[in-house]
């Protein structure tokens, strides 16, 4: 049975996002994926998911400031004293790891000198195209057309926030982050465009109050949740469920409004629950998410999981056949279903064995479960 495994993301993030600065571990990249190559020297300045003390004792010459952020710290570097001549901010979670870093040039710094990061910029589209105006930019116009874009692998997301030509292009900031955070990352939240609206010792620029995106659910919840998902799925390092149950616990208390994020963080805690082996108090939580918002497939066939491991067969049977009949198509939970059918309806196994092999034919991901599935078959034709 699998009910970890059902996504390595979170549903939606503020922009469409694919990654360039990995976490420590290598991580394998995409052909799909575009172009990421950068000759920036910042962003290999540090790694994603360092701790906190070798991060402090590399930039130890700069006496670097902290601030809070949420329940974690923002390490600043001012550009007076950083390497890349730009503000530098390292953002690291209440477990002590980096999970994000933003770099920010109130005056702009001209990319004539980096040909790689340029080529990298000229063949990906525009996330996002807006009017900024910056304070401090060495230019004689009022507002600037300014472009986010991203890339990356398949672990961490780096977004440029460019002004200029493309064939002269500016760069005012750049981030990078693992992505379960990318929605806290984003260039376009109003609080990173002020630093570049209204700089530390710089006259303000013009503000358009509409303009930057702010969240609508609680900082401290989705910091929490991105905390979660991080410690779950094992961005940095092993997979650790004790960081993972804590961390939803924190998310939900901080007061989600929205019912998907609450739904999936209740459903998320019952998946770190039943991970450590805690079957009841698992149950409780991914009831609870269906309750909130009912028939979610991937919740009803996690719950079904755990009511095996409860010796829950009956229950089990009837959630694993909603979860197929609401997707047809949901390879995991026709095997879960095969699986729960044998003693009790052979026939209706045999059918759901074959049903998932037509399913996940030529998925390396699947080769363990399509081989039992096939193992079973030759039994129950028998």
């Amino acid at each position: 049975m699998d009910i970890s495994g059902w996504h390595i993301r979170l549903a939606t993030v503020l922009l469409v996002v694919l990654v360039m600065v990995g976490c420590s571990q290598k991580t394998s990249v995409r052909s799909n994926l575009p172009p990421s190559a950068t000759d920036l020297a910042l962003l290999k300045s540090t790694a994603l998911c360092e701790r906190k003390p070798e991060l402090l004792k590399k930039h130890a010459s700069t006496a670097p400031k902290s601030n809070a952020w949420g329940s974690g710290q923002e390490i600043v570097i001012l550009q007076a004293k950083s390497a890349s001549k730009g503000d530098e901010s390292y953002f690291v979670d209440e477990d002590g790891l980096l999970v994000g870093a933003l770099f920010t040039f109130p005056k702009g710094l001209n990319l004539d000198r980096y040909p790689v990061l340029r080529d990298t910029l000229s063949r990906l589209k525009p996330a996002l195209e807006f009017y900024l105006n910056v304070s401090q930019l060495e230019t004689k116009a009022n507002m600037e057309a300014s472009s986010i874009f991203e890339t990356g692998d398949e672990k961490s997301t780096t977004q440029y926030l460019v002004t200029g030509s493309r064939d002269h292009p500016i760069l005012l900031q750049a981030s990078f982050t693992i992505d379960p955070y990318v929605r806290l990352f984003s260039p376009y939240r109003r609080e990173f465009l002020d630093r570049l609206r209204n700089p530390k010792g710089g006259k303000g620029g013009l503000a358009i109050e509409s303009q930057g995106s702010e969240d609508k659910e609680p900082f401290l919840s989705l910091q929490q949740f991105a905390r979660g998902q991080t410690a779950q799925l094992a961005y940095c390092g092993d997979k650790n469920y004790d960081i993972a149950g804590d961390a939803y616990q924190k998310a939900i208390a901080g007061g989600f409004t929205n019912k998907v994020w609450l739904a999936e963080a209740h459903h998320k805690l019952g998946l770190a629950l039943a991970a450590k082996g805690q079957f009841d108090k698992a149950k409780t939580e991914m009831v609870q998410s269906l309750a909130i918002r009912p028939n979610i497939p991937e919740v009803l066939n996690n719950l079904g999981t755990v009511h095996v491991k409860l010796g829950e067969r009956t229950e089990a049977l009837g959630l694993f056949e909603k979860a197929v009949t609401l997707r047809p198509n949901y390879a995991v939970a026709r095997y879960n279903l095969a699986q729960a059918s044998e003693q009790s309806n052979p026939k209706r196994a045999l059918a759901e064995y074959e049903t998932f092999l037509a399913l996940v034919e030529g998925i390396p991901e699947e080769e363990a479960r399509a081989a039992h599935a096939n193992e079973r078959i030759k039994v129950l034709k028998q």
